[in-house]
């Protein structure tokens, strides 16, 4: 499935949303692309629909009027109706998109779809008086914007060659020469520290975490400016112990900014919409107070650290 969409020029990429105005994904005011594909598979995932690098089909019960054209277009059987609107068999499902394109009420809708970086560009640079104004500019974001290297890699060169002020949101899971060459083109990296300990690391997201520790440590050593983004998620990563710990870590760091951002549940609705089960029913966002709590333990390392942004 993912070689039928990707793109080997990449000159053309996997995108799930362009979003504008966007004033938390780096300095000033943004515009953020977010692509498609990601090797991690963290609990939390705010974005599940950013997690496969191809093309999905959301589903709205609320919307669906049991036309049943779906049925009828659908080659393989894929679908039937019930009381709660068309029922896909996500199983059988080729992602054809015959039912999405008979949906009349958009109940059935495609997320993701492929945009050539002219197309992207060209929607960036409308609002690049604003970007002037304020400071800010283009950030590639996912999923993991690295996942898709090449296109990533087009992008913000093609954005930092028209002077545009370009931001790399990542997890850091890639091959360092990867990194290495996008950096290049990169004003500033967003680098997500998930977890310190690999092990713990591994249950949560999937994946360990030398290679993201060895990445960051080489692109802090390569002058770029790099901000730490910590997302704090109950029972993973906000005991007092673990963030003593974590503070030490940053503390022998040279990042110009560090922000610790809420664990919320804003992409719960999502995972229903794509047919799956949200992993962490039962945990909720922290309170203000144990924000602010694991906030003084940091700053009293000696560093300042902002909280959601």
């Amino acid at each position: 499935m993912h070689d039928l969409w990707s793109d080997p020029t990449g000159r053309e990429g996997m995108v799930f949303n362009i979003q504008k105005y966007s004033i938390h994904d780096g300095p000033g005011i943004r515009t953020t692309v977010f692509l498609k594909g990601c090797p991690l598979r963290c609990e939390w995932c705010a974005n599940p629909e950013s997690i496969n690098p191809y093309p999905e089909i959301f589903f709205r019960e609320e919307k669906c009027e049991r036309c049943e054209r779906c049925i009828g277009a659908c080659p393989l059987k894929a679908i039937q109706m019930s009381e709660g609107g068309a029922q896909i068999d996500r199983t059988k499902c080729n992602l054809c998109m015959k039912c999405v394109e008979v949906c009349p009420t958009g109940a059935i809708s495609q997320i993701g779809k492929k945009m050539t970086l002219e197309e992207i560009v060209k929607e960036v640079v409308q609002d690049e008086i604003f970007y002037r104004n304020s400071g800010g500019g283009i950030t590639a974001s996912g999923g993991e914007p690295l996942y898709q290297a090449k296109f990533t890699l087009n992008l913000l060169r093609e954005c930092k060659n028209r002077g545009l002020h370009t931001a790399l949101d990542t997890t850091g899971h890639a091959k360092w020469e990867v990194l290495d060459e996008i950096s290049n083109y990169t004003d500033l990296v967003l680098f997500d520290i998930k977890h310190l300990d690999s092990e713990i690391h591994q249950k949560g997201t999937g994946v360990g975490n030398e290679l993201i520790l060895k990445n960051l440590d080489k692109i802090l050593k390569k002058g770029v400016t790099v901000w730490a983004r910590i997302p704090i998620i109950p029972n993973f990563n906000n005991s007092p112990q673990y963030i003593e710990t974590l503070a030490k870590f940053l503390s022998k760091k040279p990042f110009q900014k560090i922000s610790i951002l809420n664990y919320h549940e804003w992409g719960k609705h999502k995972y229903k919409l794509l047919g799956r089960e949200y992993p962490l029913k039962e945990t909720h966002p922290l309170s203000e107070e144990e924000l602010k709590d694991i906030k003084n333990i940091i700053e009293s390392h000696g560093l300042e650290v902002t909280i959601n942004y």
